[in-house]
This record gives structure tokens, sequence and C-alpha cells, in this order.
């Protein structure tokens, strides 16, 4: 069901289907799927539209699209459709069905990062991310449904429901960014967008079997990104595959005057850096990713995908990254600090949720926060608040930085030694539904391997590597040093060849 709105966009009511079907579907590589349009084999508008139909058919049931636009969809389509039928050069992404998470601002489509405080929020504008997608020829599907504010691990924080993970509609997808690695998993777009902020894009892919991409700090403008903590928060794509996920990054990368931490180092050629072999790269192994705390079946999957890099020709070196300890509590310190001062302009005056039981201004303030924002935004507010008040601010927030100061150092210095560290995306597979939701400090520690690298600036990525008996998916996750993007997509294609059974 949808309800329509006059631009064209939809939003989505959930009303479970007759039968779960096929959800697991391996979305068409962006290489086959322009070739075939640019070809004249299939049209642009004919793909849209069978994802339209898959949406409709396993949306109810896994939740992941919060709205659609497709009449701007089909628009887009129908302009690659004219410049095939030309004989004109397609444009990088060309046709390929594109979904959005919903704390980037998209032109034609609600904006409401999974919360109620935004709910009829509208932006005027795309956010650049999309902007480069529109202009790389991309056709925007609609807008994805996350935590709240990109806050949680498990996308139970949305204020619209949870998001079901294609592979086992009982589990969690992960989060923050749920909707954009389900929407990957079960073919519901060919390559999502995502953010990261402590884990959001990584964690997910693991969880789903996909692979997620944490770019460098200022390589992807943040402009357009509804802010939850502006040193940590970075946008970046799903996929299916390496190659794709390098091939949407190039589009997405680059200097952006609208984003003063955008950076001006050049574009590496992403996706010829996965056709590249990896012998002899040196990767490291830190010995405190493998410790209490992580899932026997993960550290085998995650060996597998270790022994696949030592067998093409990679020089597997042990290292240690013995801070790592501190990187959970300086992460929720530095995060919750940032969002309490990003999040203080929610407050029912220019846009979004405004109390009707408010009596004065002061009322209005406080009321209309708290009937918009969930139980996890509040309690990541006063926790910041607390970190950054008088008398603690120098005890808490303060410190904190200063440790994480030491953590992006030892980064460094590792990355004199090694190419890439490889590592467990997660310590466990995906975890069921409810099952951490009552115990904050469980569902932060499944981040405890993603925290470092945003703590230090570096680029990331997850790459299947295997799966748990039950069939759950494994990820294997790759960190280069600041604007080492390549060599990152490089090792994880090696992994990716190998776990494919093709040969090196």
């Amino acid at each position: 069901m949808r309800e329509e709105h006059e631009d064209g966009s939809a939003k989505l009511t959930i009303n479970p289907p007759e039968t779960s079907g096929q959800l697991l579907e391996k979305p068409r590589s962006i290489r086959a799927l322009r070739t075939a349009i640019r070809e004249g084999n299939e049209s642009a508008t004919a793909v849209a539209e069978g994802y339209f139909a898959r949406i409709e058919r396993y949306n109810p049931l896994l939740n992941a699209y919060l709205s659609l636009t497709r009449d701007q969809a089909l628009e887009q389509a129908a302009a690659i459709d004219a410049l095939a039928g030309k004989g004109d050069p397609l444009p990088p992404l060309g046709g390929v069905p594109v979904g959005v998470k919903d704390v980037l601002a998209m032109r034609g489509a609600p904006a409401t990062a999974g919360s109620r405080i935004l709910e009829g929020y509208r932006p005027p504008y795309d956010a650049t991310a999309v902007a480069r997608l529109r202009k790389a020829g991309a056709v925007l599907l609609g807008k994805l449904n996350c935590d709240e504010f990109a806050m949680g691990s498990s996308n139970e924080n949305s204020a619209y429901g949870p998001v079901r993970n294609p592979v086992d509609t009982e589990r969690v997808p992960g989060g923050s960014s749920g909707g954009s690695a389900a929407a990957v998993a079960a073919n519901l777009a060919v390559v999502t967008l995502g953010t990261d902020t402590g884990g959001s894009i990584r964690q997910p892919a693991s969880f789903c079997g996909v692979v997620g991409v944490l770019p460098t700090y200022g390589r992807v403008s943040r402009y357009g990104l509804i802010a939850f903590a502006s040193s940590l928060d970075r946008v970046g794509p799903f996929a299916a595959s390496v190659e794709d996920a390098a091939q949407v990054l190039c589009v997405l990368a680059g200097h952006d005057s609208l984003d003063a931490t955008s950076a001006t180092q050049p574009v590496d050629d992403y996706a010829t850096a996965t056709e590249r072999d990896v012998k002899g790269m040196r990767i490291g192994i830190p010995e405190e990713y493998f410790g209490e705390g992580l899932d026997p079946e993960v550290r085998a999957a995650v060996e597998t995908g270790i022994d696949a890099l030592r067998a093409q020709g990679c020089e597997i070196r042990r290292i240690h990254l013995k801070h790592t300890q501190y990187a959970i509590p300086v992460y929720y310190l530095v995060a919750t600090a940032e969002a309490s001062a990003n999040l203080a302009r929610f407050d029912g005056v220019r846009f979004g949720h405004r109390s009707k039981s408010a009596t004065n201004l002061s009322s209005m303030y406080r009321l209309s926060r708290e009937e918009g924002f969930g139980a996890e935004v509040k309690r990541r507010i006063l926790l910041g608040t607390y970190a950054l008040s008088a008398g603690y601010y120098d005890a808490y927030y303060r410190k904190a930085q200063q440790v994480r100061r030491i953590l992006a150092e030892e980064f460094m210095a590792a990355f004199g030694e090694v190419d890439a560290i490889v590592a467990p995306t997660a310590p466990t597979a995906a975890f069921r539904l409810g099952e951490k939701s009552e115990d904050p400090l469980a569902m932060y520690l499944a981040d405890i391997y993603t925290v470092t690298a945003s703590l230090a600036g570096i680029c990331g990525l997850s790459v299947p590597c295997g799966a748990t008996a039950a069939g759950l998916p494994v990820g294997l996750q790759v960190l280069g040093p600041h604007f080492g993007e390549s060599a990152i997509f490089r090792v994880a294609a090696g992994v990716e060849r190998a776990m494919n059974g093709v040969d090196a």
C-alpha cells in the first residue's frame, strides 16, 4: 500500500505479504546493466518498473523503504533511454536503480532520519552525494529506513518500525543503515547510499552479506547529511560486489566547496584497483580484534579469508593496536557530545514536529523534543550534554579527544609497516530482533571492531567472507590509511575472488 504525494513520491505502509517469496536475490552488476541498456537489449524504464514491482512485493515484509519517488525515477530512466536510443554514451551509473538512506536530503522526497521529530519535512535540495548520483545517471527509487538519526546498531530504533534481515527475517539487518544493506541483499536496489559514524555501513553489510564502504573522512561530501556527530559522520555505498562499490565511490568522491571538511585529494580509479592482484601486499592482523567476545564461527570465517589472501601471495603480519580497548568509551563520549549539539536545532520552531500541547515557548521546546525523539536519541543527548557540561568537559570530552588522537597515531604507525589491516567486521553474525534492545551496553559493544577506524578517520570496508552453520553471513573488515581506498578495494577484491572460487 502507498500513500501518494503531489510530487509523485509515496510513503510506504506495512502490510505483510501473503508469502515472503524469494527474498535473497543478487542484483545484476552495474557493468551488465549498463551494457544491456546501451545495446538496447533492455530499457532503463523497464528495469525501474521491475524494481518498483519487487519493492511493492517484498518491502511490506522487510520495511527497508520508507518512501518511493516513482515519478521522478521514471523520468530519470526515460532520460537514459533517450540517450541510449540516440547511441550517445551513457553516464557512469546510467539506468542503475539506487536507494538513499533517509538521513540524506533528496529533492522530491521526505527526509525523516527515522524520527518523528522530522515527520513531514521535505528538503528543497539534494545532498551533494545525491546530486552526484543524479549527474551520473542513477535512477533514484526512494528513501531507506534507518535507526533514528543514525543512532543504533540494529535498525530497531527507527520511529517507523524495524527493518528485517532478508537472510533471516527474525534477525536484525544491523544499523544504523539497515534499510540500505537489506535493500541490496534483497535486490530492492542495485546499490544504495548509507552513512557510517561508528560502523553503520560496515556492520549492516556484514550482517546482510553485502559490501559496504567507509570512505576516508573528507573523501565524500557531507553536505545535505542530517548530522549525528560531525567529526565522525561519513557517506558511503553498499553494493553486491566490490567492483560495483568501487564504481559508485568514484562517482561520490571528490572535493565539494559546500562542505568545509571536504578533502582536495585527487580521486583514484577505484574500479581499476579491484582488477589488480594482491601478491606482495603486506596485511596486518591485529591481535586485539581476535580476543574475548569474538564468536568462534565468525573467527573461523575471517581466518578463511586471511588464508585466502596468504594463498594469493600476501605477506601476513601480526600487529598490535593496544589502545583498542578504549575505543568504545571514547566513541560514546565524542559521538554523544556532538549529537547533543547537532540535535539542539530540532526544537519545533522552523520545521518538523511541534507539540500541540504547548502553552508557551518553553513548553513548546520541551514537549516537541519529548514527543519527537525516541528513547535511544534521548539517551545519547543526555549523555552528550553531561559530557560537555561545566566541571565535566575536561574529565570526559577533552580526555576522550586526547585518547582519540592516540588511537589515530597508533593506526598511522601500523600503516608504516603494512598496506592494509584485516579483522572481523562484527563480533557476531546478525542477532535476533529484540535480543539486545533492552541492554544498551550490549548493543554498543556490537560496534567494538568498527569504531576505531571511525575515530581515526581512516577508510575501511566490509566484504563477505563466509557464513555460520545457520547460514548467517560473516563480514571481513579491511582497513586502510587515509585516502587508501585503492588498497582496501584491491584486498577486498582478492577476498571476493577467493570466496567465489575465482582464480586470482
